[in-house]
């Protein structure tokens, strides 16, 4: 039987102790394939930006004793799971794995994530992909802290990269996205999820006095959000569950067609008797 390839990457870049925990983890089921972007990248989505230069180098690391060739690319996290798949892997990845990330990521923020857009880019292209984060305090986000244990988040990792190499998705589900509580053992319970519709984060303004000094938009973390149960949110941090959500490509709302027809033509009646 054919070795089952697997392709890791994450927006924190090619250094982050969250990869290599999850690459140390993964190696268990399959050749890991570690192609991660030179620099780190969080908060990029799925973005593609033309001005990465795409180079791909090559490292020798030593993870525990253990040599690891992998690959940097000087771009995205989606762009380098494009350069994996289109020019790394010797075949098309049997799964594309994204994390383990600094910081949870729930809620409407998704899209901003540069973990959940590498997963996403895999989606795209027809390949299974799995999406893990880890709830940190905000000042790890874009560190390379070792502070932060990720074994746990890398068990979790593995149990469902296990779970979708064997398996094929459901109709309208293309990403597994998985958070994981700062607290959480082996053996904490997990949870099937919808995405939250609130805000788990908010927006903080520069500080600086006049708009032509350098400064960029900040985040923390949403005081007292009420967060509906079932959601990723909610999960993560009430119950202090590990939440999985299936995310779909298929961003069209939900919502019956027809019914949106009566809605538009009910808007344009009452707007023609006004």
């Amino acid at each position: 039987m054919e070795e089952r390839q697997i392709l890791l990457t994450n927006d924190d870049g090619i250094h982050s102790p969250g990869l290599w925990a999850a690459a140390e983890a993964l190696s268990s089921l399959g050749y890991v394939h570690v192609v991660a972007p030179r620099d780190q990248y969080s908060g990029a989505g799925r973005s593609q930006p033309s001005i990465s230069d795409g180079v791909i180098q090559e490292h020798q690391l030593s993870v525990h004793g253990q040599q690891w060739v992998v690959y940097s690319v000087g771009g995205s996290p989606a762009q380098a799971v494009l350069h994996g798949v289109l020019e790394i892997t010797p075949r098309r990845p049997d799964l594309v794995v994204s994390g383990i990330n600094y910081g949870e990521n729930v809620g409407l923020g998704i899209t901003i994530s540069g973990t959940v857009g590498a997963a996403l880019e895999a989606a795209s292209l027809g390949i299974p992909a799995l999406a893990v984060s880890l709830e940190t305090e905000a000042k790890h986000h874009l560190s390379y802290s070792r502070e932060v244990d990720f074994s746990v988040a890398a068990h979790f990792t593995t149990l469902f990269a296990r779970f979708l190499t064997g398996n094929t998705f459901p109709p309208d589900v293309d990403v597994i996205k998985v958070d994981v509580p700062a607290d959480a053992r082996p053996d904490t319970p997990w949870e099937w999820t919808r995405l939250s519709r609130d805000s788990y984060y908010e927006s903080v303004p520069p500080k600086r006095k006049q708009w032509n000094q350098p400064g960029s938009v900040g985040y923390r973390r949403k005081k007292n959000g009420v967060y509906e149960e079932g959601t990723d949110v909610f999960a993560l941090t009430v119950r202090r569950v590990v939440s999985v959500t299936p995310l779909s490509l298929d961003m069209t709302s939900r919502i019956d067609l027809e019914m949106l027809r009566r809605w538009m033509n009910g808007v344009t009646h009452s707007h023609e008797t006004s």
